[in-house]
C-alpha cells in the first residue's frame, strides 16, 4: 500500500475518532448513556490512563504516560515509512496505519482535551473552549470512550462449575473509535500473519 494511501486511512480514522470524541464530550454528561441495543450501549467515561483503566501512580505518573505515547508513535510511525519504503504487503502497512492511527487518536486526547475543554461532571456537560481556560494543563487530558458491547449480562446457571448461581458479564470494557483502530490492526496482524510477513 502507498504513502499515500496509509495516509487516507490514518486521516480518515483521526477524523471519525475525533468527532465522535467531541461530539460526546459536549454533549453528554459524565456516565450519561444511551441504549442502543440489549448488548450495545453508548455511555461517557473518561480514561486517565492506559487501556482497561491502567494508571501510573504519582503526580507524574499522568506526564509519563503520555511522553511514552509519545516514543511509541515515533515507532509505530517510522515502522509505516519503512514498511512502505520497503514495499511490504499491503495488508501489513494497512495495519500499521490502523495501529498508528489509533494511538494518534488517544495521544490527541492526552495531550491537548485538558487545554480545551471543561471538565465533565455528572451534571455538568463541558464545552469547548472555556473562557475559564481547560480543566488541566498540556499532556494531561483525559481519554474519552463512549462504546460499550456487554454481550452476556445475566446469572450463570448453578450446574457450571465455581461460577454457578453468580452474576457474570462479558467484555465490559468502554472504548473509542481509536482503540478499535489499534485493535483490529493487531488482529488483522495475528489472522494473515504469514501475508503481512511473508517468509523470502
Amino acid at each position: 500500500m502507498s504513502l499515500k494511501k496509509s495516509i487516507l486511512v490514518i486521516i480518515l480514522v483521526l477524523l471519525i475518532d475525533q468527532v465522535t470524541k467531541v461530539y460526546i464530550k459536549t454533549h453528554f454528561a459524565l456516565h450519561e448513556e444511551v441504549k442502543v441495543f440489549d448488548w450495545f450501549r453508548i455511555i461517557f467515561v473518561e480514561n486517565k490512563g492506559m487501556a482497561w483503566g491502567f494508571e501510573l501512580p504519582g503526580s507524574y505518573g499522568k506526564l509519563v504516560l503520555t511522553l511514552f505515547r509519545l516514543v511509541a508513535i515515533t515507532g509505530i510511525g517510522y515502522w509505516l515509512y519503512d514498511s512502505v519504503r520497503k514495499n511490504s504487503p499491503a495488508i501489513l502497512t494497512f495495519c500499521i496505519a490502523l495501529i498508528f492511527a489509533g494511538a494518534f487518536g488517544n495521544i490527541v486526547d492526552s495531550i491537548f482535551y485538558g487545554l480545551l475543554f471543561e471538565e465533565s461532571t455528572k451534571i455538568h456537560v463541558a464545552s469547548f473552549l472555556p473562557e475559564g481556560g481547560g480543566y488541566e494543563s498540556i499532556f494531561y487530558g483525559k481519554v474519552v470512550d463512549m462504546i460499550q458491547f456487554t454481550f452476556y449480562s445475566d446469572i450463570l446457571p448453578e450446574w457450571i462449575p465455581f461460577w454457578g448461581g453468580k452474576h457474570f458479564s462479558f467484555f465490559d470494557p468502554v472504548f473509542n473509535i481509536a482503540d478499535s483502530a489499534i485493535s483490529i490492526g493487531v488482529f488483522l496482524l495475528v489472522v494473515f500473519n504469514k501475508k503481512a510477513f511473508p517468509k523470502k
